[in-house]
């Protein structure tokens, strides 16, 4: 019961600050649309302008991850008994497609200018609104990617990069800008087309990121690692014959196999399974459930004396150790 408490109390915290963060940088880029888009009007921009419209996608963006947060939180229910976390996946997804997207409309805009050679040499306003974009989205990039990596979440982590992305395309802008003053004008474009390559590749990283997670792919080598450990603190416990982990979006499920003495009765096996479970619960993070099967032992005698090796605990088994290797960890 306290282990589902503290998981309880974990999630609406997670959601809560999720929702603030959101709620700050829509703020801000609402301030910012507004200022980047006058001074793109006012100083002749169109680097300025475009920067304008990318800050009004990350409104867009953070909204959408406002709305899969909303989604995951929600308690399991009939159609969905294990849960509504991957619709942050799906969101992450999303957000990385209109990362591409974004990305390939600076990509075209700047190779177009290139090819045209009709470029502006815009005013000092925009100068000063690139700066201040800069400051104000890079800090937006780090209060959002320290929370999404605190509570684990792959649509927060695309839309801090989302508001990254932003900063380095002002950054163009800004050289675009200032280089057109000094009389480089073929700067602009040129600054343009290298942050659309940039996005790009942060877009395809953060959707392979979400598709591994609606992949059920298993958790990290060091999670596992760690489950093992952890199973290994566990009296009772004499082999592991299989551990089988999945994400589901950024949480993990863990389905397990162990060998307790044969002699004991079903009570006693079942009281070692949920001593394993709520010891794995309590020292993995991000675990949401533990299934744990029960197999006896057939090579112990009455008082629980392992008496030969086992043809099953001696063959590798679905993650690759076998009894010999399970005894280095009860050994530490």
């Amino acid at each position: 019961m306290s282990n589902y408490s503290n998981n309880t109390i974990k999630e609406e915290n997670r959601y809560k600050e999720s929702n603030r963060i959101s709620l700050i940088t829509i703020i801000g880029n609402i301030i910012l649309t507004i200022v980047k888009f006058i001074a793109g009007i006012i100083s002749n921009s169109t680097a300025m302008i475009a920067d304008a419209v990318h800050s009004g996608s990350d409104i867009i963006s953070t909204v959408a991850v406002m709305i899969g947060m909303n989604i995951s939180e929600k308690p399991a229910d009939r159609e969905h008994p294990y849960g509504h976390e991957k619709a942050e996946s799906i969101m992450a997804k999303i957000l990385a497609l209109l990362l591409f997207i974004t990305a390939l409309g600076i990509g075209v805009v700047a190779v177009k200018t290139i090819l045209s050679g009709d470029i502006r040499v815009p005013g000092t306003f925009a100068l000063y609104a690139a700066v201040l974009s800069i400051g104000v989205k890079e800090w937006m990039y780090r209060i959002t990617i320290n929370t999404a990596d605190k509570i684990k979440s792959t649509s927060m982590k695309a839309d801090a990069w989302h508001h990254r992305s932003d900063a380095i395309s002002s950054i163009a802008a800004l050289i675009g800008i200032a280089g057109a003053r000094l009389g480089i004008p073929v700067l602009d474009p040129i600054a343009g087309l290298s942050v659309a390559v940039f996005i790009i590749k942060i877009s395809f990283d953060i959707y392979m990121q979400a598709v591994k997670e609606l992949m059920d792919t298993a958790a990290s080598p060091e999670v596992i690692d760690k489950i093992l450990r952890t199973i290994a603190g566990v009296d009772g416990v004499m082999n592991i014959h299989a551990i089988n982990t999945r994400m589901h979006g950024a949480r993990i499920y863990v389905d397990i196999k162990i060998c307790v003495n044969r002699f004991l009765s079903v009570y006693e096996g079942h009281d070692i399974s949920h001593k394993v479970k709520d010891a794995i619960m309590e020292n993995v993070d991000d675990v949401k459930n533990v299934l744990v099967h029960v197999n006896p032992c057939f090579n112990t005698d009455d008082e629980g004396n392992k008496t030969l090796e086992c043809e099953r605990c001696d063959k590798k088994n679905s993650f690759g150790y076998n009894l010999r290797n399970f005894r280095k960890y009860m050994s530490k």
